[in-house]
């Protein structure tokens, strides 16, 4: 049952691994939010994703599973991966406030994704339902264009900038150096490290 108030962050994407980099991301989303829980979100169909094949869902659910352990405050959410078709946010963000009504939504997107946000299916409702928490590259300021600068100026309390630390980790990287048998235990930590060993995920 949702509290009243409650500030939930919803944190997707593709998770194809989850790395150390999407954990600290939502670590700093949590501190800096002052969130009560932070939902990982691994999509089902990324629709702006194309050409490489994903990982199967149950592989990317298991992944991140793994990578919440130990943070009472996480949670994963499944939906996306249930749901067929194309995984939208909008979609995703009206479920989950048509079961919750009282909760107070963030969605906690990286910089890359914020550049792209005028892109989004109905990105202007996106807007009017959540408070986007975005991650800024070290060194740089996190500003909207266009239609979407434009709108944030309007309503200023709907965005929230996350300081990050610099890390210079993605999922591609981990995918190359697993096809390659290199040790990613660094970028993903020992759990997903040996679950992706375990079930040879990403190799050639």
């Amino acid at each position: 049952m949702a509290v009243a108030g409650r500030r939930t962050g919803l944190f997707g994407g593709s998770f194809d691994p989850p790395h150390l980099g999407h954990l600290s991301l939502a670590h700093c989303a949590l501190t800096q939010l002052g969130l009560d829980q932070l939902l990982w979100m691994p999509a089902g169909r990324p629709w702006q994703k194309t050409g490489r094949g994903l990982a199967a869902p149950l592989h990317r659910r298991a992944m991140a599973e793994l990578m919440v352990a130990g943070e009472p405050r996480f949670a994963l959410d499944d939906s996306e991966l249930e749901r067929d078709g194309a995984s939208y946010t909008i979609d995703t963000v009206r479920a989950r406030l048509a079961a919750h009504p009282d909760e107070q939504l963030f969605l906690v997107i990286g910089q890359d994704q914020f550049e792209r946000f005028h892109t989004w299916r109905d990105w202007r409702e996106l807007l009017g339902l959540v408070t986007l928490a975005v991650a800024a590259r070290a060194g740089q300021e996190v500003q909207g264009s266009g239609e979407v600068g434009e709108a944030l100026q309007a309503e200023s309390n709907k965005m929230r900038k996350l300081a990050m630390p610099a890390m210079q980790v993605s999922s591609t990287q981990v995918r190359e150096l697993a096809s390659r048998n290199e040790d990613i235990r660094p970028l993903v930590g020992d759990a997903v490290a040996g679950y992706i060993a375990q079930h040879r995920l990403y190799c050639e």
